[in-house]
């Protein structure tokens, strides 16, 4: 009894725990990829651009690994296609061999004559024979060699295939990059001219500043130009220190003229 009350507890809180662990395991999950996807777009595009085009430099390892294995195979199916061409050569010449040693048997001689030798039928039949065997052995021998060649042909092809591919696809990731690279120095040129539209209160003020200082260099040009005659200009005012002498000339003429005028008087007298 007491053994069951302890397995129905048991199993009570491991199912507690799952129900418990479900959304907070729902919860991680959310949050690594809110991290990841607030991390990724923190990055500057600058620097993703960047890492791009580091990644694509990175196939150029890969690419020349792949264009090294092809000439590799190349050379390989060259050597191969002229132990097949030899091979081919040879079961050709075994083929002549065979059908005139049969030809020669047909005809039933008891004597055959070949470089200046006699032979007798007999040996000319074993002969024959093992001419034979050997034509079939080299011919098994070409058959492989051929299947090797059309192996090797056909996986050079599709190396090669792969390979130009490879180079397509990088050719237009190059492409797209720089398309990326344009599209993002467009987007900085809008974004400086648009910072320049709305933050325009330090601009305002050195505009006004650069105003107040014109404002007082015409303020005081013209008060210096009002002043100060022009270089070389005639100037038609009287100076102070004529019109000093002129005061000072009809004084002394009026005096005299007064002191005249005394001297008649006393001499009527």
């Amino acid at each position: 009894m007491l053994r069951n009350m302890f397995m129905l507890g048991g199993a009570a809180v491991v199912l507690s725990g799952m129900s418990l662990l479900t959304p907070l395991g729902s919860y991680a999950r959310c949050g690594v990829n809110w991290l990841r996807s607030t991390a990724s777009e923190s990055v500057p595009l600058e620097w993703e651009i960047k890492r791009a085009r580091q990644m694509v430099s990175d196939l150029h390892p890969e690419i020349s690994r792949h264009a090294k294995l092809i000439a590799r195979e190349k050379i390989e199916l060259a050597k191969l296609q002229r132990q097949a061409d030899q091979a081919g050569q040879w079961l050709e010449k075994s083929q002549g061999e065979v059908e005139r040693l049969t030809a020669d048997l047909k005809r039933g001689d008891s004597k055959y004559s070949y470089g200046g030798h006699t032979y007798t039928a007999t040996q000319v039949r074993d002969d024959l024979s093992g001419r034979f065997e050997r034509h079939k052995t080299r011919r098994e021998t070409y058959d492989r060699l051929q299947q090797m060649v059309a192996a090797r042909e056909a996986s050079v092809r599709s190396a090669g295939e792969r390979l130009e591919a490879m180079l397509t696809a990088k050719n237009q990731l190059e492409v797209e990059i720089e398309n990326l690279q344009a599209r993002v120095g467009s987007l900085r040129v809008a974004q400086t001219a648009s910072e320049l539209n709305l933050d325009d209160s330090h601009l305002s003020r050195t505009r006004e500043m650069l105003d107040d200082i014109a404002s007082r260099l015409d303020v005081e040009e013209e008060v210096a130009l009002s002043v100060v005659p022009a270089p070389g200009a005639i100037n038609l005012d009287t100076p102070d220190g004529e019109e000093l002498l002129d005061v000072i000339s009809s004084y002394f003429q009026g005096e005299s003229q007064d002191v005249q005028l005394s001297m008649k008087a006393i001499s009527l007298d």
